[in-house]
């Protein structure tokens, strides 16, 4: 037998195994991989407000660490992979026209409640100059408690509108 045919069946299995070991990696990577959450598009001045607001974020929030979303931006933010996500500069929400509309206030800063179906609250920003989006998973469906992470942050760097 020829050194060459003695590596033929040690490359078949070698080949396959090999092949195990891409398909695994691949499936890590992706299962690590940030949740994916669309970028807002705000105005120049909206966006200057925005870029303050990320450089001021707190890396936990109740215990959750910093995993910000995917694509990278100075728009977006997340915790606890996914389970508190903020946008800024998103468009102001229609349901602001609404008078009957929920809102609530956390250490000084006024948020409108929405309860899209099958999710987690989200809460807006009212009275500021660029409007930040807090969207939270439904383990926080009752509980506020993380708007006042954000409250010092916004506060800080979104003027209030009036």
């Amino acid at each position: 037998m020829t050194s060459s045919a003695r590596r033929s069946p040690r490359s078949i299995f070698l080949g396959p195994s090999a092949a195990v070991l891409v398909l695994a990696a691949a499936g890590c990577s992706l299962s690590d991989a940030q949740p994916s959450v669309p970028v807002p598009t705000p105005s120049a001045e909206a966006a200057a407000y925005c870029k303050a607001l990320h450089e001021e974020l707190p890396e936990t929030i109740l215990e959750r660490e910093r995993s910000d979303p995917s694509p990278d931006s100075e728009l977006t933010a997340g915790w606890g992979d996914g389970a508190i996500v903020l946008r800024c500069g998103v468009p102001r929400p229609a349901k602001m026209d609404d008078p009957q509309s929920e809102g609530i206030e956390a250490d000084g800063v006024r948020w409108m409640l929405e309860q899209p179906e099958g999710s987690g609250p989200r809460f807006t920003t009212t009275y500021r100059k660029a409007y930040v989006e807090v969207t939270l998973d439904s383990t926080y469906a009752h509980d506020i408690t993380p708007l006042a992470s954000f409250a010092g942050p916004v506060a800080k760097t979104v003027p209030n509108r009036l």
